[in-house]
Order: structure tokens, then C-alpha cells, then sequence
């Protein structure tokens, strides 16, 4: 099946016996059993819910993968991925990830006898002079806020080399755009509260991937520290997927235009976003990647123009984090997302108190750009 047909189809069937078109919602903590040596499938819902187990299966689906993992919020998915490192061990990220993913990092590792590196470029890197204890490259590309693009297949080649775990956080992606797996990593990761859900009103995350014994580590994680989905919140995740495909496509068209027209104005000084050919990896966006997705960033030219006034006349973008759901948002990263980071990394990295982060909604793209037309219009000096 195509990837929307899957959208709409995939996932367990439909064991009620009434054919419903939507997997029934279990809202069950137990299930009674016949057997006092063997249990079925579903016992207690901390370790496998139906309505979950179906939404892990249409996760897997979409990727074309054998496992997937649903968790009560993206940062809970990543965490458990992290799990899978013992003390001694170390991680290279590349140098702008996800602000809680930084959080974790830089605040838990330590504790559990972990080091990490960061990485300016991961397309560069020298990887014959990786030390041995390096068993994780943990990747994110695009990646947040500056839509660096990162080669996965170069990455997952030299990883395979050396015995090295991949993990990609697919979240700007989704796998509608981009498939890691297929690319050679080894673990999939997504804050699925932002365009799987789509509609910014439940938290979830996700782990994808293919490896049966991986795969039955991060399941007794999953069951163990119990950040799980809820049956409801499962039953809203399927339900916002179905409608993925569609919703990426206008999410990206408006985003491209966008995109386009802060390039050509002065009110901004740089403009981030892998559709642009001015991007620095927009080549190898085409090669791995079949979209660009609908976040962008840019620079804000304080010199000529009032950045609080800016966001205070907008109407159609709130201000606010987040991404991946209908409507438009704006955020500030330096102060909102990544404020996490020492104000010394963010300088390094380019996170500056300038910079804007875009997540384009599904909006009628005329509407959005008039509305920040009007807005820097009012924000002149």
C-alpha cells in the first residue's frame, strides 16, 4: 500500500467483531485470563494496551518497519533510547538537537557514567579517529532550530563499521518525508506530539526500528519506567495520523512560500530552511529526503526593525513552542526552546537572541504571508 492508504488502513485489525472503522479504545488498566501459567498478550496496561499496541503497529507501518514503541511524550521516547547505553559509554550528537534533548545530556549523563561530544559537523567528521567507547551517534535533521541537514546514510556506514548504534530523531520528518531506517539507522525517533498528532492537543513519542533484540530491550524499558501512551491519547494519535500525508503537503507548500518571501525581504538577515537553494544542505536534502517539511528559522534584523512590536501584531501566528500542528506558531529558541543551552553554546552554534523559529500551519498560505507582511510592516523603525 501507498503511504497514505497506510495512514488510513494500517495498524492491528479490528478484533471487536463490530468492524469498526477506528481501533476500539481500550480503556482498560487489566485484562482477566484464563490460564494461571499463560498469560495472553494483554495483562496490564502499563506493558501492552490494545489500543497502544495498535498505534505502535501502524507507527512500524508507515516506516515499513517490524517494531514500533508509543510513550507518553517525545522526550520519554528519547529517554529510553538512551537507556540502551551503560556506564563508559559515549555519544556524539550533532550540535543543535532539541533543547530537552540537550537537557538530558548535559544534566543526566554524568550521573549514569555517560560522556557525550558534541559535533559541529557530522558530515565531516573524521571517524578514524572515533575512540572505542563512542556506541551511540545520536542524530537529528533537519536539525532544531537551524535546519542543518545531516548525511544519515554517510553516518550509519561508518557506524556499521565499527559496531556503533544510529538514532535518528525523524521529528521535522516524520517518516512521510524521510525514512532513517532505510538510510541504515538503527532507531527512529519521534516526539509524535508534533505532526503525527497534528493538532496540539496530546503529548506522545515514538521509537521505530527493525532490530528484534533492540527492540526487546526498549520494550522491557517501556514497561519498566512506565512513561507510556494512554489508551486515549493512542486513539488520538491514530486518529491525527490518518490525515499525516495530507496536512505534510499543505504544511510544506506554505512553508516554501514563506520561506521564499522572508529570503527576499530585509527584515531578514539569513534564513534557514532546507527547501531554499542558498541552504547549505539542500543538495543532500534532495538525496535523502522526498520533502523539506514546514519549519524554518531566520534571522531577525533588529536594526531596522522593533522584534517585540513584530510578534505583538501578529495575529495568525501565536507565540508560542511547539510545531506540527494546524495552526501557525512563532518562538523565540535562545529563550523558549534551547534555553537549556549555555548562552556561550548558543553563540557558538548560531542560536542567537535574533533568531525566530516558524512552524507553518495549514493555513491558506495568502493569509500567512499578508499577516507578516502587515506585522513587519508595523515593525519598522
Amino acid at each position: 500500500m501507498k503511504y497514505q492508504t497506510t495512514a488510513i488502513h494500517g495498524g492491528r485489525p479490528d478484533d471487536s467483531g463490530k468492524r469498526a472503522v477506528n481501533y476500539p479504545l481500550y480503556l482498560s488498566s487489566t485484562f482477566a485470563q484464563d490460564d494461571v501459567e499463560n498469560f495472553k498478550e494483554f495483562v496490564y496496561s502499563r506493558g501492552a494496551n490494545p489500543t497502544r499496541a495498535s498505534v505502535e503497529k501502524l507507527a512500524a507501518d508507515l516506516e515499513g518497519a517490524r517494531h514500533g514503541l508509543a510513550f507518553a511524550t517525545g522526550m520519554a521516547a528519547t529517554s529510553n533510547v538512551f537507556d540502551l547505553l551503560n556506564q563508559g559509554d559515549k555519544v556524539l550528537l550533532n550540535n543543535n538537537v532539541y533543547g530537552g534533548t540537550w537537557r538530558f545530556v548535559s544534566n543526566l549523563f554524568e550521573k549514569r557514567g555517560i560522556t557525550y561530544e558534541v559535533v559541529d559537523s557530522l558530515n565531516e567528521y573524521d571517524f578514524e579517529r572515533i575512540s572505542e567507547d563512542v556506541k551511540m551517534i545520536f542524530v537529528e535533521t533537519p536539525s532544531n532550530p537551524l535546519l542543518e541537514i545531516t548525511d544519515i546514510r554517510r553516518i550509519t556506514q561508518e557506524a556499521k563499521k565499527r559496531g556503533i548504534l544510529v538514532a535518528v530523531d525523524n521529528t521535522f520528518m516524520t517518516s512521510y518525508f524521510q525514512r532513517p531506517l532505510e538510510l541504515g539507522a538503527d532507531i527512529v525517533v519521534y516526539s509524535a506530539t508534533k505532526y503525527y498528532a497534528g493538532h496540539s492537543d496530546i503529548l506522545a513519542g515514538l521509537v521505530v526500528l527493525n532490530d528484534d533484540e533492540l527492540y526487546a530491550k526498549l520494550k522491557f524499558f517501556q514497561n519498566t519506567t512506565g512513561g507510556v501512551l494512554s489508551p486515549f491519547d493512542s486513539f488520538l494519535l491514530a486518529r491525527g495520523i490518518k490525515t499525516l500525508g495530507v496536512r505534510l503537503d499543505r504544511h510544506q507548500y506554505n512553508a516554501a512560500k514563506i520561506a521564499e518571501y522572508l529570503e527576499s525581504h530585509e527584515a531578514a538577515g539569513k534564513v534557514f530552511y532546507p527547501g531554499l537553494k542558498s541552504n547549505k544542505g539542500y543538495e543532500l536534502q534532495r538525496k535523502q529526503a522526498s520533502g523539506d517539511g514546514g519549519v524554518l528559522s531566520f534571522l531577525f534584523r533588529e536594526d531596522g526593525y522593533d522584534l517585540q512590536k513584530f510578534v505583538n501584531s501578529l495575529h495568525l501566528f501565536g507565540f508560542t513552542v511547539s510545531l506540527g500542528g494546524v495552526e501557525s506558531l512563532i518562538c523565540k529558541p535562545a529563550t523558549m526552546t534551547h534555553e537549556s543551552y549555555a548562552k556561550e553554546l548558543q553563540e557558538k552554534i548560531g542560536i542567537r537572541q535574533n533568531l525566530l523559529r516558524l512552524a507553518i500551519g495549514i493555513e491558506d498560505a495568502e493569509d500567512l504571508l499578508e499577516d507578516l507582511d502587515q506585522a513587519l510592516k508595523k515593525a519598522k523603525k
